[in-house]
């Protein structure tokens, strides 16, 4: 079985680094071939290329800009022709597609389907704009008890259900396994079911989103045979918050590196 390929999620490992080239430099040294970066739109596109070049990684993942989530803008206007500039900028295949908010009062139940139905408009000119670069469009449910409750997108399910009726190739969803234990646990059943139209996984601890062997709830040696067993071939970011120094909670993957062997360059 091929082993897993991971991404240093750069918006949350090296905070002790300033800047985007310094974390990328050290993500490189840690050992990764791959980095992801939630939003890199404080950098000039050119000049952060220049830097994943130089680190020797690729990069795999951005998300669009947040936009004003407050008044429900779904980040997929103007914030998704910046997006497909960077991701070309940066030769980077996946976007995340962020969705927007319920509105601040409003019932979610009540307002679902209109916000469904503008979502779904919305996704399907994205995935016509994404199509045209070759780009695939991602879609992450977030946990809606603790991290962000008025976040439109909070199950699998849903998304899943949204994904079949933009009925596009090129939007896939994207499986935070920390998000995915708060909502729903049950990730065994979970993670079989959907893996299929998985485009992007990202890892925590839970509760404390820590290192994968922090203490917490989930067993992430299981969970990674998991992934390998049932064939994935995407990649794994960390978006975790280290607990400590980075490159010592980077421990974890070091035995996963010496027990599984790394990927090979491809």
């Amino acid at each position: 079985m091929a082993p897993l390929r991971f991404s240093a999620n750069l918006s949350w490992l090296f905070p002790e680094l300033p800047g985007l080239p310094a974390r990328l430099s050290a993500a490189s040294s840690a050992g990764f071939e791959a980095a992801e970066v939630a939003f890199p739109y404080a950098e000039p596109p050119e000049a952060l290329a220049r830097a994943v070049r130089e680190a020797g990684l690729r990069l795999v993942l951005i998300n669009t800009p947040p936009g004003d989530q407050e008044k429900g803008e779904m980040g997929l206007g103007a914030g998704l022709e910046q997006a497909v500039l960077y991701a070309k900028a940066l030769d980077c295949p996946r976007i995340h597609l962020m969705a927007g908010r319920v509105p601040q009062g409003a019932d979610r139940t009540a307002v679902r389907s209109e916000m469904e139905a503008v979502f779904l408009e919305n996704l399907r000119h994205a995935a016509g704009v994404l199509a045209q670069e070759n780009l695939v469009g991602l879609l992450e449910p977030i946990n809606t008890r603790i991290t962000d409750p008025r976040y439109f997108l909070d199950t699998p399910q849903q998304v899943a259900a949204i994904l079949q009726k933009v009925g596009r190739p090129n939007l896939k969803l994207q499986m935070d396994i920390f998000h995915w234990q708060i909502m729903d646990g049950n990730l065994t059943g979970n993670i079989r079911e959907f893996l299929p139209i998985v485009g992007h996984v990202q890892v925590a601890q839970v509760p404390g989103r820590g290192e994968p062997d922090s203490p917490g709830e989930l067993n992430f040696p299981y969970l990674f045979e998991l992934l390998e067993d049932e064939g994935y071939k995407g990649f794994v970011g960390c978006e975790y918050r280290p607990q400590g120094d980075t490159i010592e909670g980077l421990r974890w993957l070091r035995l996963y590196w010496d027990r599984q062997g790394r990927p090979q360059a491809g």
